[in-house]
């Protein structure tokens, strides 16, 4: 219900020159992530008011729940506001600190991923095409992918960059989407900092249920505190060379 409804929120405002406005952190925000968001959140207040809600525009409320449903409307606004459908709607449910649900939902090209801890993870699309990862690709053989080089720049050390020239190629862009592509077998390392927990958060179920490995770039467990970082993986093989790589740089 939560993704059918932001869908219905977000895809008319798609490609019709929406005000665009900037948030403290000079990140673009528009009428669509504000008026998604405030819609899920109602639908959660009368569902299951005693869980907690972080979302990315309105921030965090009962935030000692148990259960906290993390939001981020429109994970991708520039590419959103610019006419390109490489954006997504990020849904995830955390139950004392791990992600166990997650929902990726493209709003104009009509595609869902819906992860669940310790299940496969599910694909509509009307093109079909089945949510497996790429198995027994070597580190040079992998497609590499990040949103953008600017991300990079606050990484904590430069390890990127040595992954970057080992992998086959690299490609820009995408934001949650690319761990939709990444779920598909058509990504195979993703590579990105400053993350916040609603950014990741709906996509750790979806990859490893899909196969793959999402981790922080030292190989450790993903944290609502954490630092930032985030390394996604096809394959347990193809994260294990890639961490290797990363912490000799670190």
């Amino acid at each position: 219900m939560l993704a059918d409804t932001a869908r219905t929120v977000v895809r008319p405002w798609f490609r019709r020159g929406v005000d665009v406005q900037s948030k403290k952190d000079e990140s673009p925000v528009t009428v669509a992530d504000r008026s998604a968001e405030r819609v899920m959140r109602a639908i959660l207040a009368e569902r299951v008011p005693d869980h907690g809600v972080f979302g990315e525009e309105f921030g965090q409320d009962n935030a000692g729940a148990d259960y906290q449903w993390l939001l981020d409307p429109v994970d991708g606004t520039r590419a959103f506001v610019t006419g390109r459908p490489l954006f997504g709607t990020l849904i995830a449910l955390f139950y004392k600190g791990e992600p166990i649900i997650g929902v990726l939902d493209q709003p104009v090209l009509r595609e869902r991923w819906i992860g669940v801890k310790g299940r496969e993870t599910q694909f509509a699309s009307s093109l079909g095409g089945t949510a497996r990862t790429r198995q027994n690709v070597l580190l040079g053989q992998a497609e590499m992918s990040c949103t953008s080089p600017e991300m990079l720049e606050l990484a904590p050390h430069e390890g990127w960059k040595s992954l970057k020239q080992q992998a086959r190629r690299m490609t820009w862009g995408g934001d949650c989407y690319a761990y939709g592509l990444l779920a598909l077998g058509q990504i195979d390392l993703i590579t990105e900092c400053d993350m916040n927990p609603w950014d990741w958060g709906a996509l750790v179920p979806i990859v490893q249920g899909a196969g793959g490995v999402m981790t922080a770039w030292d190989g450790s467990a993903l944290r609502m505190n954490g630092d930032r970082t985030v390394l996604a993986a096809g394959s347990a093989s193809l994260h294990g060379e890639a961490v290797k790589v990363l912490r000799a740089c670190s």
